[in-house]
C-alpha cells in the first residue's frame, strides 16, 4: 500500500492534527527519521504553511485542535503537537496544554531536535504597507516617491518592481531593480 494511502486510512482520511478532511497533504516530520510511514502525518494544507513558517501563526485556529491532537497515539503527531504549542507558550491555553503533555524520551528528543522549541515562535514576514506577505519574485509597487542615496536616481510613486528579492536579515528591507540599478527598499514604502 501507498504511503499516502496507508496515512489515509490511518487518520480516517482527515488532517491529524485539525481534522479537517480537504486538502491534504503528506507530511515527514523533520529531521527524518525513517521510520517509515510512522515518521509522517497527513495534514491540511494550512497547518503545513503555518509549520514550515511559510505564513502567519493563527493562534484562534491551532487553540481548537492542539489540545486534542496533543493526545494522539501517533508519534509524529504528538512531536508536531509539541512544537506547535511551544510556539504558542506564552498563551496560557498553550502552557496549560505543554504543562499536561507527557512524550516518550525519544518523542521529546526527536521534537527538540529543530530547535523549534528554543525561539519565542515569532516569525518576521516581510510585508508591504498593506500588511501582504512579501516573498522572492514578487512584483511591487512603490506608494512613495523615493530619493536613491548615492544616486541622482529618484524613484516615482507607481514604479512597478519587478522580481524582488528578500533582505535575508532585515524583515523591512527588500532588494529590486529600478531603471537597471538595484537598489534597497523599505517594505513600508510599496504594495503588492
Amino acid at each position: 500500500m501507498k504511503l499516502e494511502e496507508l496515512l489515509k486510512k490511518r487518520s480516517g482520511n482527515v488532517c491529524e492534527l485539525s481534522g479537517i478532511g480537504e486538502n491534504l497533504v503528506a507530511y515527514e516530520v523533520p529531521p527524518a527519521q525513517n521510520k517509515g510511514v510512522d515518521s509522517w502525518i497527513l495534514i491540511n494544507e494550512k497547518c503545513l504553511r503555518q509549520i514550515e513558517k511559510k505564513e502567519e501563526l493563527d493562534d484562534v485556529f491551532w487553540k481548537n485542535f492542539l489540545s486534542t491532537s496533543m493526545w494522539s497515539e501517533v508519534p509524529a503527531v504528538q512531536v508536531v503537537s509539541w512544537r506547535l504549542l511551544n510556539r504558542f507558550r506564552n498563551e496560557s491555553w498553550a502552557a496549560d496544554a505543554l504543562d499536561m503533555m507527557y512524550l516518550e524520551d525519544e518523542n521529546l528528543e526527536w521534537a527538540k531536535a529543530t530547535g523549534d522549541h528554543t525561539g519565542d515562535g515569532s516569525i518576521n514576514f516581510h510585508k508591504d504597507s498593506n500588511g501582504n506577505i512579501l516573498q522572492n519574485g514578487d512584483t511591487v509597487t512603490l506608494i512613495k516617491d523615493l530619493d536613491v542615496k548615492g544616486s541622482s536616481l529618484n524613484a516615482k510613486v507607481g514604479t512597478a518592481v519587478r522580481n524582488i528579492r528578500l533582505v535575508h536579515d532585515n524583515h523591512e528591507q527588500i532588494e529590486g531593480k529600478i531603471d537597471g540599478q538595484a537598489i534597497v527598499i523599505l517594505t513600508k514604502f510599496v504594495k503588492k
